[in-house]
């Protein structure tokens, strides 16, 4: 594809001709006479350069960078006059001009000028290529969904991701509260900052502790040498504590702490440490009822609550699950290169009847599952679980139960090379249960 370049001058003749001189060189030229007459292909066409004439009818065009400038930022502009003057030349340059040339004067310089204010400007629309990429990968574009609680939540989210505003993301297990916490982030004035997700009921107290806000060396045994916290490795940017409700008193005190001053101390430190971190923090508790029977602190509950999103249940947004379910469709066919299925329409039917305790993660399991298990592009309702066939099991091959569970299980077994805490995971079941099940089958071994 020729890279487009638009010549604003109202001087005919010497427009085409260097117009056909710079498609010699193997550009796309675009001529406009006056300054409105240019703007409005900019506003149209996918213009890398412009040449503009500074003394134009309807504009002067020193003037006329400024407005190209706004209307598209990735755009270079070579300033051409008859006429040199410094203190144009400097205004140019001031209003963001790639550079000013004397025509006559300067025609040498004119083709390598534009190879080089051609190059800047591919460069700069490349980043906005990635940067957009970047942020539809991260941002409000991942929340999939149209239903009016979930775009409720996205609302509400897109208000406060341009502050710094503490959020307190509510809601059950499973309705993706990481997501919208990486989302508001990506949105956000730190988004080129670091994103940290911390899972509060991975850690017991004294770990997390560490994790946190990390320690000095001879802390404790085993504090070889002075570790930084993630609440120092991600300063300027954004931390999510999920399930906070897990943390103990004694380290939501010291939360409370950098939330009011920003400071905190290391474990064995005796001064402090000063960050600026923004919290976005998840529960799927009732921080106020717990507050109330001192298993939260209240002044940490109110330091939270100021900005709260609760984000619905998926029995409450039945309108997004087919959605919802293609997505993870590509997601996992892809993962596991398989051709992306068709879809039976009562496959779509179950999914829809299904209450969905687990919310999105439940889905979403259930997806990789069926994918997994599918031998020909088509998903029927035969591969969803037992439990959304209300009694009625669609497997012609296998009918009685126990049958059916090995089968299955040996299945995922060969999907996952034999990895069990892999299999455990697809299954749903603890690693325990699957040897149990295992020592009952000994064929899964085979």
């Amino acid at each position: 594809m020729k890279s487009n370049i638009l010549i604003i001058d109202d001087e005919v003749k010497l427009s085409e001709l260097l117009s056909r001189i710079l498609e010699l060189e193997g550009y796309h030229v675009l001529q406009a006479a006056n300054a409105k007459a240019g703007l409005r292909i900019l506003e149209r066409e996918d213009i890398r350069v412009v040449l503009s004439d500074v003394k134009l009818p309807d504009a002067n065009g020193v003037e006329l960078v400024s407005k190209i400038k706004q209307l598209r930022p990735g755009v270079e502009v070579i300033n051409l006059t008859a006429f040199g003057a410094i203190s144009d030349g400097v205004l140019a340059i001031k209003n963001g001009a790639f550079d000013y040339l004397t025509k006559g004067d300067d025609n040498e310089k004119i083709i390598p000028m534009v190879s080089k204010a051609m190059d800047k400007a591919n460069l700069q629309f490349r980043l906005k290529e990635l940067q957009d990429q970047v942020e539809n990968q991260h941002g409000f574009p991942i929340v999939l969904g149209n239903s009016p609680a979930i775009q409720e939540a996205i609302k509400l989210a897109k208000k406060v991701a341009k502050t710094d505003a503490t959020v307190l993301l509510l809601g059950e297990t499973g309705t993706g509260k990481e997501v919208f916490a990486e989302a508001i982030h990506y949105e956000s004035l730190r988004k080129d900052k670091p994103f940290v997700a911390v899972n509060c009921s991975a850690f017991s107290p004294e770990l997390l502790e560490s994790e946190l806000f990390g320690y000095k060396a001879g802390a404790f045994t085993g504090a070889i040498k002075d570790k930084k916290g993630l609440f120092e490795e991600t300063n300027t940017g954004t931390i999510f504590l999920d399930e906070l409700g897990e943390m103990s008193l004694d380290l939501q005190a010291k939360l409370l702490r950098v939330l009011e001053n920003g400071s905190f101390m290391k474990i064995g430190e005796t001064k402090t440490t000063k960050v600026d971190v923004r919290l976005i923090a998840a529960t799927n508790r009732d921080l106020q009822k717990e507050a109330e029977e001192n298993h939260f602190r209240l002044d940490l509950y109110y330091r939270l609550s100021g900005f709260s999103i609760l984000l619905p249940p998926l029995r409450d947004r039945i309108g997004d699950i087919e959605v919802l379910a293609n997505h993870f469709i590509k997601i996992y066919a892809a993962r596991i290169k398989k051709k992306v299925p068709d879809v039976d329409q009562h496959f779509f039917k179950l999914l829809n009847q299904h209450k969905w305790n687990g919310n999105i993660r439940e889905l979403k399991n259930v997806i990789e599952r069926v994918i997994i298990l599918m031998d020909e592009p088509l998903l029927t309702p035969k591969l969803l679980p037992y439990e959304f066939h209300n009694g009625v099991y669609y497997d012609l091959v296998a009918l009685d139960l126990e049958s059916v569970e090995r089968n299955h299980i040996h299945r995922i077994l060969k999907y996952t090379k034999g990895n069990k805490t892999e299999a455990a995971r697809i299954l749903g079941i603890g690693l325990a249960t699957l040897y149990r099940k295992i020592e009952e089958y000994p064929v899964l071994l085979n």
